[in-house]
């Protein structure tokens, strides 16, 4: 029977509640449990997929086609646990679900409430999260802040669950600010008090409370919150920023969160040591269990070693000891804060006035970083504004161009000219989603000399559409009723670079697009020398291109940054980074070894 960690917010939103209940997974994990996240966010909407990216940033997107919350990514970067459409949960979900009941007579003439049907479909949701990943421990993360209105019928079904569940089966983990006053030169518990006093006016009484802050906190603070809010001593975790977010498993160990809440919940759980971590993993890291891809599945999934470091962790015999589960982990943190080489990525978007539009991005060529020893520097690029008179004033310090995806025409002809740019310059270039279909129209524009050459998105009548609708899909007009969403299986062509980046002949990869490759243009691109690399296993749809000629210039349909790991870089982005190493004018300068790659 699983058992169940709730994890809530108070005092102000944006206070990391995703990366504790993601470092709470990876701790619980490295001591042997299988362990599933799960995201339940108050807004109205039916989930992600319609938001503008500059109110909620990106939509991660899981093997089953779900639409989710960016904190899911965190989730399976930190876990390594692949998520389900059982792992998102909103406000217009639910009520969308209940009032479809409602309409076919499914409560047989009740009067429906929020209490019980509205919580009773956030409790089976809860339980169908916990039965359908098999979970030793389920982790809940609720969206928002406590006291916000909207996330009160959550509330109210998870202090359901408690009741249901019992003692020493769920637990709930409170995650507060405390803040620092600089004039009076001390830190400040009120805030979470108050917070505490609300949430249990709700009915629920926090067994941890994890406390945000950016300094060390003082004994006294703690054993004052303790106090005042009902808790043991050592039940009060601080939560320090830290200069690397891959470092808060570490910081939230060494402040014993996971060893309060395995005795919360009555887990008799002994430290796992190396071979018991490894065993584990090989079980449960398989394709059966559908995890991400192992480097056992991908041969060039497997770590690179930077010279002279081979067989050194760079850590004291005793941290196995120390750090129990954790010694790997930690020797990727000391990789990130000691990398030998610096390159420049410049990402070419239309949202990057907010950076967690690209997300999952930034986070993939930061570990495509990691597995280089190299520090990356995420240059923002807004295509809106790129135009001929001013790209070789905007590119000019980039090893690199990545091209993320995206929707509608703003900003396309400036892809297209950093894309023009990173070819004709043989700069490595990374088209992904919309980046690979802006490959295909500078391609077909500038070497074929189709200059009318577009995408149906952007051109819907007269254009030359190297990038188009299917033709099963012209009747659909329900938005999001056209969309290729989820995992894909991929052949890849042999002889390829492609090839040579993932080392297999098959692959499965999330796509998240509506437009595909127009095979009416398919020969004479090919002929004209951008290759079809990838293609769904019956070859009709392109999934990948590449122009041979170029160090690296790779464009693929689908989002590789969705699987790749701190600690296992997705191949694509792990040999973009090598290759843009290869091509910087001072060779990937050494890095400054004060500052981490990625941090």
């Amino acid at each position: 029977m699983a058992k169940y960690v709730f994890v809530t917010g108070g005092v102000v939103s944006g206070l990391g509640k995703g990366i504790t209940a993601a470092s709470l997974g990876r701790l619980l994990k490295m001591r042997g449990l299988r362990v599933a996240c799960q995201k339940l966010d108050p807004y109205m909407n039916v989930d992600p997929g319609t938001m503008s990216p500059f109110q909620h940033g990106e939509v991660f997107v899981t093997d089953d086609g779900a639409e989710t919350d960016l904190d899911l990514g965190h989730y399976e970067r930190f876990t390594d646990e692949n998520l389900t459409r059982y792992s998102n949960l909103t406000s217009g979900k639910v009520y969308w679900n209940v009032l479809n009941r409602e309409r076919k007579g499914e409560y047989l003439g009740q009067t429906v409430q929020v209490i019980p049907h509205i919580t009773d479909e956030i409790k089976h949701f809860i339980y169908m999260g916990a039965q359908n990943s098999n979970a030793d421990v389920l982790i809940t993360e609720i969206g928002g802040t406590i006291g916000d209105i909207e996330g009160q019928p959550f509330i109210e079904a998870i202090r359901q669950i408690s009741l249901e569940q019992g003692q020493k089966n769920c637990l709930f983990i409170h995650v507060t600010l405390v803040p620092y006053l600089s004039g009076s030169n001390e830190h400040k518990s009120k805030p979470t008090q108050h917070s505490v006093k609300e949430l249990q006016s709700l009915g629920i009484h926090p067994d941890i409370i994890v406390t945000r802050v950016d300094r060390p906190l003082e004994q006294s603070i703690k054993d004052k919150i303790a106090l005042f809010c009902n808790v043991q001593k050592d039940c009060v975790i601080e939560n320090n920023t830290m200069d690397c977010l891959y470092e808060a498993p570490l910081m939230l160990h060494k402040h014993g969160l996971d060893t309060v809440v395995c005795r919360g919940l009555g887990l008799d759980m002994a430290d796992c040591r190396e071979s018991d971590l490894n065993e584990a993993d090989c079980h449960r890291s398989g394709m059966e269990s559908g995890n991400a891809p192992s480097a056992s599945e991908y041969p060039v999934f497997k770590k690179k070693t930077a010279p002279g470091t081979e067989g050194k962790s760079g850590l004291s015999d005793k941290s196995a000891d120390k750090i129990p589960g954790l010694v790997e982990w930690e020797a990727m943190v000391d990789r990130i804060h000691h990398p030998e080489y610096h390159t420049t990525i410049a990402i070419v978007g239309k949202y990057v006035g907010l950076h967690d539009s690209y997300l999952s991005v930034r986070e993939a060529l930061y570990h495509g970083g990691y597995e280089n020893s190299a520090d990356v520097e995420v240059l923002w690029v807004d295509s809106e504004y790129l135009t001929e008179e001013n790209l070789d004033s905007e590119l000019p310090r980039a090893d690199g161009i990545l091209v993320p995806g995206g929707f509608g025409d703003r900003g396309i002809e400036g892809m297209i000219l950093a894309c023009r740019y990173a070819r004709e310059r043989n700069i490595p270039y990374l088209g992904i989603c919309l980046g690979m279909q802006i490959s295909v129209i500078e391609y077909a524009r500038n070497v074929l000399g189709i200059a009318d050459a577009n995408s149906r998105e952007f051109a819907e009548v007269g254009a030359n559409c190297v990038i188009d609708l299917m033709e099963e899909q012209l009747t659909v007009i329900r938005k999001g009723g056209t969309m290729r969403l989820g995992a894909y299986p991929c052949k890849v062509m042999p002889g390829t670079l492609f090839e040579k980046t993932y080392g297999v002949p098959e692959i499965s990869e999330r796509h998240r697009h509506r437009f595909e490759y127009n095979n009416e243009y398919r020969e004479r691109l090919v002929e004209a020398g951008l290759s079809v690399c990838g293609t769904s296993p019956d070859g009709l749809l392109v999934e990948a291109v590449e122009v041979p000629a170029n160090r690296f210039h790779i464009g693929v349909q689908f989002h590789p940054e969705f699987k790749s790991r701190p600690d296992r870089a997705h191949p694509l982005f792990r040999e973009f980074i090598a290759a843009s190493l290869e091509s910087s004018p001072t060779g990937g300068y050494p890095a400054d070894n004060d500052f981490g790659g990625g941090i």
